[in-house]
This record gives C-alpha cells, structure tokens and sequence, in this order.
C-alpha cells in the first residue's frame, strides 16, 4: 500500500515500510532520449506533444467574474464554502503573484493528476474549475480542455473547466495587485 504525497503542482506516491528501503524514495520516470544523425537539426519536442491532443472546448471567464466570485466568498467569512477553484498552470514564470486563493499545478505535470483533482473537486462540492496561465492563449486553455475531457470521459455533468480570459497578465493589469497572492510589483514593473 502507498501514500499520497502532494507537493504544489506534483502527486506522488511514496513506498510504505513494508516495502526495503532504498535511496529512491519516490518513483520518477527516467528521461526520454532523443538521439537524431548528427546532420540532421535538432528538434525537441514540444512537451504537449507525450499527451493526447485536448479536444473539449471550454467556456471563457472574464476577469470581473472571477474577482467577484473571490470577494463573494471572503465576504461570506472564514468557515464559508466555495464551488470554484482557481489553477495557475504556469511552471518556469511562476512570478509575480497569482490570483487570490490560486493552486498551482504546472502544465507540464497537468495531464497524469486530472483523476485526483476530479475527486478533490467532488469531494468538495466544486463546480467550476478555473484555468490560467501567463496570457491563456496555450496552457490554460489546453489543460482546461484536458480536464473538460476527462470530466467527459467520467460521466461527471456537475464540475466544468473554464479559462479565465487574459491569464495573470490580464488580471495583473486589471487589478495591479488587487485580489493576488504573493503580489511581487518588482516582477510586473519590469
């Protein structure tokens, strides 16, 4: 038997003490290697490319919903539930803040974890899972399609996946550092 280990942006399943110990505690798929003749260009590819292509489309939020959906529930208090959850897909330029109550879940490890933040999300009583990334023009929409296609595939009609339009870059010059968590205005002066 494992335990789930969640780490921001990464599940991992680590060996229990009935298993012998070993330096490798966690399980981690070896690299792929490209090897190409030496004439020809190299080309790496695109990290979108390991996963199936994202076929659902989803619905596009502006902006001033979504800070009205976060003041709504901070008005509502402390012990109050919510049914939206916000997912900053950004990786590398992870910076400068994220919206206000945002998990992060980098693009590139999206794809492997749909089936858990399906149950966290039912066990919560979500209903709209909200994507960005930098601009939302490639990572947020595709993991939001992913995620719509795995909500699909499951039979799950209560829970849809939304893109927030713009991305942190929109919301940033909206808001400036309104509603953002970790709010870095050196990043964004820049």
């Amino acid at each position: 038997m494992s335990k789930l280990f969640f780490r921001p942006g990464f599940v991992t399943r680590a060996l229990t003490l009935s298993q012998p110990p070993t330096r490798n505690y966690f399980r981690v798929a070896p690299p792929r290697l490209f090897r190409m003749a030496s004439d020809a260009p190299q080309v790496t590819p695109q990290w979108w490319e390991a996963f199936p292509e994202a076929k659902a489309s989803c619905p596009r939020v502006e902006a001033a919903e979504v800070a009205g959906l976060i003041e709504k529930n901070a008005a509502a208090g402390k012990g109050a539930t919510r049914d939206f959850l916000l997912v900053d897909v950004r990786r590398t330029d992870w910076e400068g803040g994220t919206v206000a109550t945002s998990i992060n879940f980098p693009a590139h490890t999206f794809y492997q974890t749909r089936p858990v933040i399906h149950q966290l999300c039912k066990q919560a009583g979500i209903r709209r899972i909200i994507f960005y990334c930098g601009s939302c023009g490639s990572r947020g929409p595709r993991c939001a399609g992913w995620m719509q296609n795995y909500l699909d595939e499951v039979g799950e009609t209560d829970i849809k996946a939304e893109i927030l339009i713009g991305g942190i870059k929109g919301w940033q010059k909206t808001y400036g550092g309104k509603l953002m968590d970790y709010y870095d205005e050196k990043v964004w002066t820049k």
